[in-house]
């Protein structure tokens, strides 16, 4: 058993959970607290097993073409094929979902934030409009999958279905997938199984969360099978958050289960059978409901001691005094602790989690005020 030591300790608080009636929530015995499990690390600190740790770097996502609107956050894995290419496994990838106007849906740009704390780079730039948003992905093969939401004037009222982009390991675009599944893609899973991938979408258009599983090859990728996995979240159009609908997905695979963030509903659904499931069965369950932490729950991950990670939008439920939260809770519907992004509202979206070889364990987050990322490093 690993154990870790956090640099500093976030604020702690109370939980409040609501379950759907007759609904039974199935835990994993990795992601209770104080669990002793086999390959699951737990985070000794003291007396707290909280993931949430104290930031150590800071670093900006605008490109040369003044995007901004930082959503989508992911790690070049070091099983990630990076060729001749400009990736260097560690590096952390951003997706910008607003032009430098800031209009919403018109960010076309990819920023690579290097692992040896070198100056950001362009790694994509596509066709606008494309609003690249916070569905960002890698597969072991050498691709960047990214989910776009295009609007023609930054508005919901013009917002198109859009597609998911595979970008290759030199940053160019080789294939778009568009279908019926893909309705307004706000965030995504990437479940990757070498030459199978599984990507799981949440839709904003339509309030669904699709799966949709590909093939893998060095040729790029190709569609095997698609459903609809789960449906009836509330989703609206909102003048300072573009969408207010399902966001964050984290896929539990010894479990089946995929979490869902449905940021106007202000909860965290829980839907069972995910990878195998050919029809909807609504949202799920309910597994985590918690009006004093939660202000919209919207981008989410999982952390190495199996709680899951969840930022607030702070348009639904508002709260000045909990200003661009990340929350942290047990996959029971316990809270353990939150951290600040940004001293003001609206700052939290997208965030990431990688476990490094040294048995270190980092956390990277979107601040879409400031536009910059910030990275946090959690130590043996």
């Amino acid at each position: 058993m690993t154990t870790f030591s956090m640099m500093s300790e976030a604020r702690n608080g109370a939980s409040s959970l609501r379950r759907m009636p007759g609904a039974r929530v199935i835990l994993a015995a990795a992601a209770m607290l104080g669990t002793a499990t086999a390959g699951v690390a737990q985070y000794n600190t003291g007396g707290s097993d909280a993931f949430l740790p104290s930031a150590v770097r800071s670093a900006s996502t605008v490109p040369s073409n003044g995007d901004v609107n930082p959503y989508g956050v992911a790690f070049i894995q070091n099983t990630f094929l990076t060729g001749k290419g400009p990736l260097q496994h560690g590096d952390i990838l951003v997706s910008n979902f607003n032009n430098k106007n800031n209009l919403q849906g018109t960010g076309t740009t990819i920023v690579d934030i290097p692992a040896n704390g070198g100056k950001p780079t362009l790694f994509f730039q596509g066709q606008a409009p494309l609003g690249l948003s916070t569905g960002l992905g890698t597969l072991q093969y050498g691709y960047v999958l990214v989910a776009n939401l295009p609007t023609s004037d930054g508005t919901s009222n013009t917002a198109k279905a859009g597609s998911i982009l595979v970008i290759n390991n030199q940053g160019k675009l080789i294939q778009t997938v568009s279908e019926s599944a893909i309705d307004g893609p706000w965030d995504m899973a990437v479940v990757d199984n070498g030459d199978r991938a599984t990507v799981y979408v949440a839709n904003a258009l339509n309030g669904t969360v699709s799966r949709i599983d590909f093939g893998v090859t060095s040729q790029g990728i190709f569609q095997i099978d698609r459903a609809t996995i789960a449906s009836g979240y509330m989703h609206q159009g909102d003048p300072a958050a573009l969408f207010d609908a399902p966001t964050g997905l984290v896929y539990d695979k010894r479990t089946d289960r995929l979490f869902v963030a449905s940021t106007l509903d202000n909860l965290v659904f829980a839907v069972p059978q995910a990878s195998t499931r050919t029809s909807s069965a609504g949202p799920g369950y309910i597994v985590y409901d918690d009006a004093t932490h939660l202000h919209g729950a919207l981008a989410m991950a999982e952390a190495p001691n199996g709680h899951l990670l969840v930022t607030n939008n702070d348009v639904i439920n508002s709260d000045p005094n909990q200003p661009s939260e990340i929350v942290e809770f047990t996959k029971d519907g316990d809270f353990v602790k939150e951290i600040p992004v940004d001293p003001n509202q609206g700052g939290s979206f997208g965030l990431a989690v990688q476990v490094n070889d040294d048995g270190t364990a980092t956390l990277a987050a979107v601040d879409d005020n400031t536009a910059t990322l910030t990275v946090w490093t959690l130590t043996k």
